[in-house]
């Protein structure tokens, strides 16, 4: 009786520990997927800038508790600010005099590796910009695309066109296109062209469904992630099965056992 009750105990210790097990993956996990529903904060605050400009990052709202740095992905190559590029005045990492080699996505990271979600940064030799939002908007409000012209400041040129995914939208004499109440159906690559002056890169605008609560966010986010929590999950409870089947093989066998002895 007394090593059938310790073949229990050892049975709920090790059911105890897999669970435990499973439960702090998932809990780092989430985690991590709680940090990408945060975006560095850029200044100005646009996608595409031109190029010897100045460009500053900051990573307010993000849990860098142990530490954080503002990490780059440029030519498929990592690299983080004060390292080849980019100084730190505080908590701010300052890019003077961007070139076109600094296009490509900026992110937050923190010193246990947990990710913001990245900014896609354009850096442009030309004339013409768009200025547009960086991170998604929420569906229902109103968005503001703003076509600049570097060299002319002063002067409104008299046709400057908007296009989407390449398609022509409309031409219109004001510098700004202004989409309301914008809906998953806006989403795509917009540009401009002016007249005169040049064509803008694309940038992506992403629109936010006003139906996804944060937590539908994060789960969004972390759908990658689930293959991992899944299997897992079925190697706990795999073992979980084995281990029991095991001592339970061990408890049959033990009255023999101590017959014999």
């Amino acid at each position: 009786m007394i090593c059938q009750q310790d073949n229990m105990e050892v049975t709920l210790f090790c059911i105890r520990l897999l669970i435990n097990t499973w439960l702090l993956l998932v809990i780092q996990i989430w985690d991590s997927c709680d940090a990408q529903t945060t975006f560095p904060h850029v200044v100005p605050n646009t996608s595409q800038h031109y190029e010897y400009s100045t460009v500053s990052f900051d990573c307010k709202g993000f849990d860098g508790s142990l530490g954080w740095k503002l990490m780059r992905k440029a030519a498929d190559v990592d690299t983080a600010c004060g390292t080849s590029w980019g100084v730190f005045s505080g908590s701010i990492c300052i890019f003077r005099n961007v070139y076109i080699e600094d296009s490509g996505q900026y992110w937050c990271e923190s010193g246990d590796g947990k990710k913001s979600s990245p900014v896609n940064i354009t850096i442009t030799p030309g004339p013409v910009i768009l200025e547009s939002p960086l991170i998604p908007v929420m569906e229902g409000n109103t968005v503001s695309l703003r076509c600049k012209n570097r060299t002319d400041f002063t002067k409104t040129s008299t046709s400057i066109t908007f296009y989407k995914n390449g398609i022509f939208i409309k031409s219109i004499s004001t510098s700004t296109l202004i989409i309301r109440n914008i809906n998953k159906s806006h989403e795509g690559l917009y540009k401009c062209n002016i007249s005169g002056a040049g064509e803008s890169p694309e940038s992506w605008l992403a629109v936010r469904s006003r139906d996804n609560t944060d937590n539908d966010m994060v789960t969004l986010l972390c759908y990658d992630q689930l293959p991992v929590l899944l299997y897992f999950l079925l190697r706990t409870v795999g073992t979980i099965l084995w281990v029991t089947l095991l001592l339970v093989v061990l408890r049959k066998r033990q009255p023999w056992n101590d017959h014999n002895i």
